[in-house]
């Protein structure tokens, strides 16, 4: 028989079987049925301490400390994992008995890996929220590690991913994932994912290795791979990060690259790391510093860099992760930290390594060759942008004072062959490479799209500009475009004025106002001009757009009055020299420096977190030559060149877009004023006959994509993504069908729950479909199609959003708030919706009960549900399947009401599935219900329960309308501040409950219906 159909299960107990038989765990049994499961399994870890030979005594308080910190009610999961995490890797501190010192309980053995117990269980039942059941959960000594989902060939790992993430939220099971490492999820068609705690589903990893071998399933090998015995140790002890928030887990080339470059460090031998920008260059660099640190007790590393920024960058990336970095702040303080003996890690710019006022610096190296400055400890020295620093006689000062250091360099950029001889010379051969073509593969940064714009060719007249407006308008129809001027009501005077960087400003906010990543306000751009004075001038012309308050100007130039003393020449005109003096006077007039930075570095670091953090209010950044390396904002997406570069410090430029932020960023977008690249078919290869290719791994060529091209490309994909998600729709494929595939059985409350994988994934799907579109709309022509297939596209695309709002409004989910989904509400008012001047009614952004409400059922069923056309089978369950999930989500308010509620709404589907009533009076049964639940009370309720708490507790204790009184008075009367997930507090108020009901088990039914209440 074909196993081309076969379960889930059945890969479960193959996975099993590799766990067992091929890895060596020990395989503990299907847990669903069993009691007390736990992430710390006490009798498995006792049994391995013991064996260790650890006393009873330091077993014992070892646990302790370990559940402690495992289940702190008052902290994140992140902070106690974080602290589990601590124990782990270095011990627990015991102390069993007074006066004698503390000594370190191992939980794992780091040092021998296979004296650990490994053991796997599989349907893991989790209780304490609602409950869920892992497929199979990895414990090493009893200590859960790492949880795996799996999934059937077809269903997608994502289903997988985002059960694990909904298990780790506070109502449903985050208690036991604070001692796991590592999330997988799986099946036999994609393979393995990989993430953290709280790693989002977009940021789940792939490993790669070995990629001839292809004997069976890609998720065995994987598995397999990362979890062998040894290399699960190995990524627990060496590979994770807690990153300031964030728990970090190695890609596989950073993996590889430390492991490579662990090697080198071992034999003291130096060379370079060579990791494209944007592929986590800094996470290597903190990962062999830990490592060379903890395992080389002399050593001590100094990180080295030519940039002031890059310097901080550093500085920051160190502490973010908890270890302390000493910053020198002069070369003499450099020198004075070299010679001794702390601390072991310290950041400085490479030029304090120079001296200035030396006549014969040949002379100078040679003596300083002859008398090095004494250093203590072995010495490694971390160079960042290698390529850069150590070609000139820099790095001949470095090696004059540190004769004996180990020279790692690490650089993102392609080393050019006229570069290679001296940057070879200084740190010796390739450690490891990761290019720019594999990052991009990989899907560890984004491809980038490149585009040539001539703005005086384009925009030189009146009749160039209409034009050039109705070619950039195409996806618009007339209401939209005439709105679309009366922004833009300067737009031909500007565009048909002399001055080409009023075009530039121009084009850059015409981009602001249609380009869907710029205009949702998720995304934001840089633009490089040639000279601080263009920069200025570029600022000043911006303060006149919608763009004042949210551009800023990014040069490091500092206004001294000594600038301009001998400008001034009485014809009451500025000099250059007075214009951008006069500039930064204005724009600095409110700064009040901070932290002892001059009023230009407050201003600039300001202006760079609002881009970084807040890219709605901070939308573009005029440079010149700051921030164009080591700058990481994943919100830049466009790049606007207006300089002439060239080799390393272009490549460095354009890689400030490729960062990945979201699913709604699928590219990093070069806009070239400047005609810096040459098209060569469909890929512009950047200065591809001067790359170094002596380097091991992939061509080093950086390949810019045809904007078109590509967008074509990523529109055809979205179409087939959506017509294969929603293949399985049974015939006719009406709005019913679509309702039961993606919804279910509306009389059965458990179906939306099952269904939410498929949902989720064709929200998701629409929206992509959604950005594809608006990426090429207005220019579907010049990208290829004819005008049947535009049409034909647009039509598609409109019935997928149809689709996509009858299921939304059949599930409940009005308001859609999922992260991918953030932008499409301007994507399809922009591109689709708005056909005909449309109204925007009052209840929009209102769910669809309460619009039932407040304007009446027909309304509403006219106003939202519209879409389904008279189909009253599908109008019907869209309604019931909003008020069921209404219930559902108010249940824990008042169980009694919403039970009564939920038997009612049962009995009214009943009815009218039977025809035991008319449509007529269904709706008016379904409507009086609506309001009942909305309003949260029966009719009859006392008018002394006068809120929601008063009513809950009546409703639940048979209506008792005193006892219900006295209880919430008690509750009131009794109630700590901050009491909700605090035990000892919320057990003062079960103890106030216990004097009036006199019951333990009555005591807990009531006070989850009181903790459930806001207004306690």
């Amino acid at each position: 028989m074909s196993d081309v159909r076969k379960a889930e299960r059945a890969t479960q107990r193959r996975v099993i079987e590799l766990f067992r038989d091929q890895l060596g765990y020990r395989f503990l049994g299907d847990w669903s049925d069993r009691a007390g499961n736990s992430d710390i399994e006490e009798e498995h870890l006792t049994a391995w301490l013991d064996g260790r030979g650890y006393t009873a005594a330091q077993i014992s308080a070892a646990l302790l400390r370990l559940r402690t910190e495992a289940t702190n009610s008052s902290r994140s999961l992140y902070a106690n994992n974080e602290a589990v995490y601590g124990l782990l890797r270095y011990g627990v501190a015991v102390k069993v008995e007074a006066g004698k010192p503390s000594e370190t309980v191992h939980l794992i053995d780091w040092k021998e890996p296979l004296k650990n117990d490994f053991f796997v269980a599989e349907e893991v039942t989790l209780n304490g929220g609602h409950e869920r059941r892992p497929d199979l959960v990895l414990y090493v000594n009893g200590i859960a590690v790492g949880v795996l989902e799996l999934k059937n060939s077809r269903v997608s790992i994502g289903d997988g991913i985002r059960q694990s993430l909904s298990n780790q939220r506070p109502e449903f099971n985050a208690w036991f994932f604070s001692t796991v490492q590592f999330v997988f999820a799986g099946n036999d068609t994609e393979g393995l994912q990989y993430g953290a705690i709280g790693t989002p589903e977009k940021y789940f990893l792939k490993w790669k290795e070995d990629e001839q071998e292809d004997d069976g399933y890609k998720l065995d090998k994987y598995l397999a791979k990362l979890c062998r015995k040894e290399r699960l140790i190995e990524l627990m002890r060496d590979f994770i990060l807690f990153d300031a928030g964030v728990k970090k887990l190695p890609r596989p080339h950073q993996y590889f690259g430390i492991k490579e470059a662990q090697e080198f460090a071992s034999r003291r031998e130096g060379g370079i790391i060579w990791h494209t920008q944007g592929s986590g260059k800094s996470i290597v660099m903190v990962l062999l510093a830990k490592w060379i640190l903890e395992n080389n007790p002399n050593a001590r590393i100094a990180i080295i860099t030519d940039r002031d920024e890059l310097d901080k960058q550093i500085e920051g990336v160190f502490e973010g992760v908890g270890e302390p970095i000493a910053r020198a702040k002069s070369g003499r303080d450099l020198l004075a930290k070299l010679g001794e003996a702390t601390p072991r890690l310290l950041c400085s710019l490479v030029h304090k390594f120079g001296k200035r006022d030396v006549e014969d610096f040949d002379a100078w190296i040679k003596d300083m060759e002859g008398q090095p400055s004494p250093t203590v400890g072995e010495i490694f020295v971390f160079v960042d942008e290698c390529h850069r620093t150590q070609s000139g006689k820099l790095h001949r000062a470095m090696k004059a004072m540190m004769p004996n250091a180990v020279f790692v360099g690490f650089t993102g950029t392609p080393l050019l062959k006229r570069d290679r001889a001296t940057t070879l010379e200084v740190f010796g051969r390739y450690i490891h490479t990761y290019k720019f073509s594999e990052a991009v593969e990989d899907e560890v940064v984004l491809d980038l799209v490149y585009e040539a714009r001539d703005i005086d060719q384009r925009l030189g007249s009146e009749e160039k500009i209409e034009g050039w407006f109705e070619a950039k308008t195409k996806g618009l129809n007339d209401w939209q475009k005439d709105e679309l001027r009366k922004r833009w009501g300067t737009m031909q005077s500007v565009l048909s004025s002399r001055s080409r960087m009023n075009r530039v400003v121009a084009d850059v906010l015409f981009d602001f106002s249609v380009q869907p990543r710029l205009s949702s306000q998720r995304g934001n751009a840089i633009l490089v001009a040639s000279s601080i004075f263009e920069a200025c001038r570029y600022f000043e012309l911006f303060q006149s757009t919608t763009l004042k308050g949210k551009c800023a100007l990014i040069t490091s130039y500092n206004p001294n009055a000594q600038d301009v003393t001998r400008e001034e020449i009485g014809a009451n005109t500025e000099t250059d020299k007075q214009y951008i003096y006069n500039t930064y006077t204005a724009l600095l007039k409110d700064v009040v420096p901070q932290g002892g930075k001059t009023k230009t570095e407050t201003y600039e670091d300001e202006a760079k977190v609002l881009f970084v953090k807040q890219p709605a209010n901070m939308k573009l950044l005029i440079v010149v030559d700051k921030l164009l390396t080591g700058f990481d904002a994943p919100a830049c997406t466009y790049l606007y060149i207006d300089k002439s570069m060239q080799d390393h410090g272009l490549f460095q430029a354009i890689c400030r877009t490729n960062r990945l932020d979201g699913d709604d960023k699928e590219f990093g977008y070069i806009v070239d004023y400047k005609d810096l690249f040459k098209k060569v078919e469909n890929a512009i290869a950047v200065y591809s006959s001067e790359l170094d290719d002596s380097a091991p791994g992939g061509s080093p060529e950086v390949l810019l994509q045809d904007r078109l091209t590509k967008g074509r490309e990523r529109l055809e994909d979205a179409l087939e993504a959506i017509e294969v998600l929603c293949e399985p729709v049974e015939p006719p494929k009406g709005d019913l069908d679509y309702i039961h595939y993606f919804c279910g059985n509306t009389e059965i409350s458990s179906d939306l729950l099952e269904r939410e994988p498929q949902r989720a994934m064709l929200y998701k799907t629409v929206a992509s479909l959604v950005r594809a579109y608006a990426g090429i709309a207005d220019e579907m022509e010049e990208a290829g199609y004819d005008q049947a297939d535009i049409k034909r596209i647009k039509d598609r695309v409109e019935h997928y959003l149809a689709i996509r709002d009858i299921v939304r409004n059949a599930s409940g989910e009005t308001l859609d708030l999922k992260a991918y989904e953030a932008d499409m509400r301007h994507l399809i008012d922009t591109y689709i919706e708005a056909d005909e001047p449309r109204k925007i009614s009052p209840f929009d952004e209102i769910s669809l009960l309460d619009l039932i409400v407040k304007s009446g059922i027909a309304d509403a069923i006219a106003s939202r549900l519209g879409s389904l056309k008279g189909n009253k089978d599908a109008i019907a369950e869209t309604i019931e399947n909003n008020v069921r999930s209404k219930i559902i989500k108010e249940h824990l308010n008042d169980p009694a009401f919403y039970d009564s509620m939920a038997a009612l709404l049962s009995e009214i589907i009943r009815n009218r599935r039977e025809k035991a009533i008319q449509y007529e009076e269904y709706l008016r049964q379904i409507a009086a219900l609506i309001n009942r639940v909305d309003a949260g009370k029966a009719d009859s309720t006392p008018p002394r329960l006068d809120t929601p708490g008063k009513r809950a507790l009546y409703n639940n204790l048979e209506n008792d309308e005193e006892l219900a009184l006295r209880l919430d008075l008690a509750v009131r009367t009794n109630a700590p501040d901050g009491w909700r997930g605090v035990e000892p507090k919320e057990r003062v108020i079960k103890q106030s409950l216990y004097r009036e009901l006199g019951d333990k088990d009555e005591v807990e039914r009531v006070f989850l219906i009181i903790k459930a209440q806001k207004e306690y």
